[in-house]
C-alpha cells in the first residue's frame, strides 16, 4: 500500500489550511457564492438538497483499518452516524455542517486521506478491480499503475479546469472487468505484446450520463514507460478541443465521437511526439512503485475442506460460494461484505459497522480493506481456516447476506432523497425490489444479474450498464421510472435498451417481476439473464411488461 512521503503530508496539510481560510472568509461574507463554489468543489464539498455532502477520496478503493476507523469517528462526530460507499470507490458524508468541513479534512489528513479532486472539472479518483493484486489471472497488479496515475494527476496545473470532469479506470484481467473500464473517459488495459513486454491498451471516449458511449481503442500497445506521456497527450487534446460552451456536450466522449476515434488518435499521436521523451518514466520509478505493492508475508497454508461445516451450516455454505472469491495464494480467500440490507440505503455503513469491519480486517487480514464499485466492502486476504469464525461474526451483525452479484446486490445512487439534481428517488425503489425478492432461493434461481438504479440522467447509479436498469424521470412533476434491459459493464460491454414508456413508482416491482418471469420462461439451460436477452431481444419483455 502506498504511504505518504513527508512532501505528500505537507502538501495535504497546506491544502487543509488553505481551505479553512477560504471557508472562514465565505462564512464571514468576504467571498461570494460564485467565488466559493470552485474552491469547495476542489475539496470535494457539494451542496445537496438538504445539506452539504463531502466526498472523500479512496484511491483505487484501497484503505487501511486506521483510515476506516477515522471515517467512522468523523461519521459519529460530524454526521449522522454513517457513511456511504460510492460507485467510484470513494466514501461520502451526507450531512456535515459546512463550518465543520475544514476540521473533518484536518482529521482525515492525520491518516493520509483527503477530498481533493473528488469533484469539479478535473481528473477524478482512478478506479480498478477491488480484488487487485490478490486475484488469480492478472496480467500484472494494476495498483502501481493506479498510483502512478494518481501521483501524476493530483494538482496537475494544466488539468485543474477541464471542460468537464474526467475519469480513468485500469483493468488487468482478460476474462472479466469489475471496473467498467469501457465506460470511462480513458480506459487503461494492462496487456503484453507478442514479445511478452508489459504495456497498455488505451480506450478513450467512454461514459454514461445523457449520452452513454462505449470507449474506442486508440492505442493497441503502449510501452509501460510511456503511459504518463500518452495520458498527458490525450488530456491536452481534450483540453484544447473539448467544448466549453455547453456542459452537456463537454465530455471527451462527445469530442471523440465528433472527430471520430481515428482522427482523435491522430491528434493524440501528434501531441505524444512532444510529450514522449520529457515525460518518459524511468525504470527506477516503476520499480519503486512496484515495491509499494509487494505481496504480504502469507502463511504456508492449505485449502480447507469445509464438507462437514457445509453440511452442518447451509447458510455458511451459501455465503462461502457466493460472497467469497478465489485468492491467488493457496489457503486464502477473498471476502466481500454486503452493504445491501433491507431498510438500509445501498452502500450505507454505520459507525459501529465500520469499526467492526476494521476489527475484522485487523484480526483476519493484514489490516487492509477495499471499497468496491458495487458499493460493498471487501477483505481480500482472509485465511480459509478463519472463514467460519468471520462468517459467524458477520452473520450476527447483519453483514453476511449471501447475494453478491445477484439481483438484490443493487447499485443505487442517493437519488432524490439527497441529490438536488435527481428527478426521482432511487432508494425507495431499491428497497421495494429488495423486499419483493427477499427469498434467497428465488434470486439464486435467477442466476447472476445486475440491477442498477439512477435518480436522473447523470447516471451515478450506472443504470445504462445494468442487465436491468432503472432511471428516475420527471413526468409533469411526478416521479416515474424508465426501464432499460441488456446493459453490461464487462469486457463485452453493452448499453441497455429502453423498454418503453416509464412506470409509476408503485408499479416498478411488478414490472421487474414480470421481466424476470419472462426471462425464466425463455431461458435455455443455464443461461444468464444477459445471455437470454441477447438471444431473444427486447420484444418478448416489452409485450409482457405492457400487457
Amino acid at each position: 500500500m502506498y504511504l505518504y512521503t513527508d512532501f505528500d503530508q505537507q502538501l495535504i496539510n497546506e491544502r487543509v489550511a488553505q481551505f479553512r481560510d477560504q471557508t472562514e472568509r465565505y462564512l464571514a461574507g468576504k467571498l461570494t457564492e460564485d467565488e466559493y463554489r470552485p474552491l469547495r468543489l476542489q475539496n470535494g464539498l457539494y451542496v445537496q438538497r438538504y445539506a452539504p455532502m463531502l466526498r472523500i477520496a479512496v484511491p483505487y478503493g484501497l484503505m487501511n483499518t486506521k483510515q476506516l476507523r477515522k471515517v467512522a469517528e468523523l461519521a459519529k462526530a460530524y454526521d449522522r452516524g454513517y457513511a456511504h460507499v460510492s460507485t467510484r470507490q470513494n466514501i461520502q458524508f451526507n450531512w456535515p455542517a459546512l463550518e465543520d468541513v475544514p476540521d473533518m479534512l484536518q482529521e482525515l489528513a492525520t491518516v493520509q486521506m483527503h477530498a481533493i479532486q473528488t469533484s469539479g472539472n478535473c481528473i477524478r479518483n482512478t478506479t480498478t478491480d477491488q480484488y487487485a493484486g490478490v486475484v488469480a489471472g492478472e496480467i500484472a497488479d494494476p495498483r502501481p499503475t493506479c498510483e502512478l496515475i494518481r501521483q501524476w494527476s493530483t494538482f496537475h496545473p494544466e488539468f485543474a479546469f477541464l471542460p468537464r470532469k474526467f475519469k480513468i479506470a485500469v483493468s488487468a484481467l482478460e476474462e472479466t472487468d469489475r471496473a467498467a473500464t469501457s465506460f470511462h473517459d480513458i480506459g487503461v488495459y494492462i496487456v503484453r505484446n507478442a514479445a511478452g513486454e508489459l504495456g497498455y491498451k488505451i480506450k478513450v471516449g467512454g461514459g454514461l450520463g445523457r449520452t452513454p458511449i462505449i470507449g474506442s481503442v486508440i492505442k493497441e500497445f503502449l510501452p509501460r514507460e510511456d503511459l504518463i506521456a500518452y495520458l498527458e497527450a490525450v488530456l491536452r487534446v481534450y483540453n484544447l478541443h473539448g467544448r466549453r460552451d455547453n456542459k452537456y456536450k463537454a465530455r471527451i466522449k462527445i469530442l471523440v465521437k465528433a472527430l471520430t476515434p481515428a482522427v482523435f488518435a491522430e491528434k493524440v499521436e501528434a501531441e505524444f511526439a512532444y510529450t514522449r521523451e520529457s515525460l518518459k518514466i524511468q525504470p527506477e520509478v516503476l520499480q519503486k512503485l512496484d515495491e509499494e505493492f509487494t505481496p504480504f508475508d502469507y502463511q504456508n497454508l492449505v485449502d480447507e475442506d469445509f464438507t462437514e461445516l457445509f453440511a452442518q451450516h447451509p447458510k455458511f455454505k451459501q455465503w462461502f460460494n457466493i460472497n467469497t472469491h478465489a485468492h491467488k495464494v493457496t489457503g486464502y480467500r477473498i471476502v466481500t461484505i454486503s452493504l445491501k440490507r433491507a431498510g438500509v440505503a445501498p452502500g450505507d455503513v454505520t459507525t459501529e459497522e465500520m469499526n467492526l469491519i476494521a476489527d475484522l480486517a485487523d484480526q483476519y487480514t493484514f489490516g487492509e480493506l477495499r471499497t468496491t464499485h458495487e458499493q460493498n466492502i471487501a477483505l481480500v486476504d482472509v485465511p480459509q481456516k478463519d472463514l467460519f469464525a468471520l462468517w459467524q461474526t458477520l452473520e450476527q451483525a447483519n453483514l453476511a447476506r449471501a447475494h453478491i452479484g445477484f439481483l438484490t446486490d443493487i447499485i443505487c445512487c442517493p437519488g432524490g432523497d439527497f441529490c438536488s439534481l435527481a428527478n426521482a428517488k432511487s432508494i425507495p425503489i431499491s428497497e421495494a425490489i429488495s423486499r419483493r425478492f427477499d427469498d434467497l432461493d428465488t434470486i439464486y434461481n435467477l442466476g447472476k444479474l445486475d440491477l442498477n438504479i439512477s435518480g436522473c440522467m447523470n447516471a451515478c447509479g450506472h443504470h445504462h450498464v445494468g442487465n436491468i436498469g432503472i432511471l428516475g424521470v420527471d413526468k409533469k412533476g411526478a416521479e416515474f421510472y424508465q426501464i432499460t434491459l441488456g446493459g453490461n459493464a464487462d469486457h463485452d460491454a453493452s448499453i441497455g435498451d429502453i423498454l418503453g414508456p416509464s412506470f409509476a413508482a408503485e408499479a416498478v416491482p411488478d414490472v421487474v417481476e414480470e421481466i424476470l418471469n419472462t426471462y425464466l420462461d425463455l431461458r435455455q439451460g443455464e443461461e444468464t439473464f444477459i445471455d437470454t436477452y441477447r438471444r431473444v431481444g427486447i420484444q418478448p419483455f416489452k409485450e409482457r411488461a405492457y400487457a
